[in-house]
């Protein structure tokens, strides 16, 4: 299997998310790219036009040198192993609907609080929590240190602190704190308070993520079954597209 192939077999979410913050913060970092234009400023985002970019881009720059590395892989790590393997989002477009909810708090909360620019730190926190939550009672390596598995964003939260000082690790939290939140509004609360999901799914993105299957449909000779069609391909037509083109044709041997 290629290079090419085995990025495109990768969780759709954590792939993209992997390979843009990658990519944008060499550009940046490499001086391809001012990074002022792709952090978070507000008041880019209230003029007109606003630029919304820095939405997405805001979340999409890893820390410099090895960091770029360690970001982008643990990232995809976390991202991937919660995108497909985890029981919290076993329905189409649950991932998503975390993903967001997290962006949108962490940056809630970099605006009234902390003051952040960048918060991709953050999200990779956000990842590793839920992650984890999943793997209580189980260990893990932390680099070269074996420790219990929910114990892993306190040791990464730990380590920016000791790194690059209060100010990032107080950024950083704020993922901790989102994860968190999103842990208590669609388990915690549900269980043990007695209420509800209150971060439900919406429709739309369930049926965006939403896999197309065969329908079955019963015939007097038995069970016929269509796959589904690729898109762009509506048309009952058998024949090739470049066949249409062509003129009515002549029977062989006429004249």
């Amino acid at each position: 299997m290629s290079a090419v192939d085995m990025f495109w077999a990768a969780p759709p979410i954590s792939r993209t998310l992997a390979a843009s913050a990658c990519f944008l913060s060499i550009g940046v970092y490499a001086g391809m790219l001012p990074g002022y234009y792709v952090i978070w400023h507000t008041p880019y985002i209230l003029q007109f036009p606003p630029q919304l970019w820095r939405l997405v881009t805001s979340f999409l720059i890893t820390g410099k040198d090895l960091s770029i590395l360690f970001d982008t892989y643990f990232l995809y790590t976390y991202g991937s192993k919660l995108e497909i393997s985890s029981p919290r989002f076993s329905q189409p477009g649950d991932f998503m609907t975390y993903v967001l909810f997290v962006c949108l708090t962490i940056l809630g909360l970099n605006i009234f609080i902390t003051g952040g620019m960048i918060f991709t730190s953050c999200l990779v926190l956000a990842f590793a929590y839920t992650s984890t939550q999943d793997d209580r009672g189980m260990k893990a390596n932390f680099f070269i240190v074996t420790i219990p598995a929910q114990w892993i964003p306190y040791a990464m939260l730990l380590m920016t602190l000791v790194t690059n000082g209060p100010s990032a690790a107080k950024v950083q939290a704020t993922g901790l704190i989102a994860a968190h939140l999103h842990d208590f509004l669609t388990r915690l609360w549900p269980e043990f308070g007695g209420g509800f999901n209150l971060v439900p799914t919406l429709t739309f993105i369930r049926n965006a993520f939403a896999k197309p299957h065969a329908t079955v449909e019963q015939k007097p000779y038995g069970t016929a079954f269509t796959q589904p069609q690729r898109a762009g391909s509506g048309s009952n037509n058998v024949l090739p597209e470049s066949w249409k083109s062509r003129g009515s044709g002549h029977r062989l041997g006429g004249n």
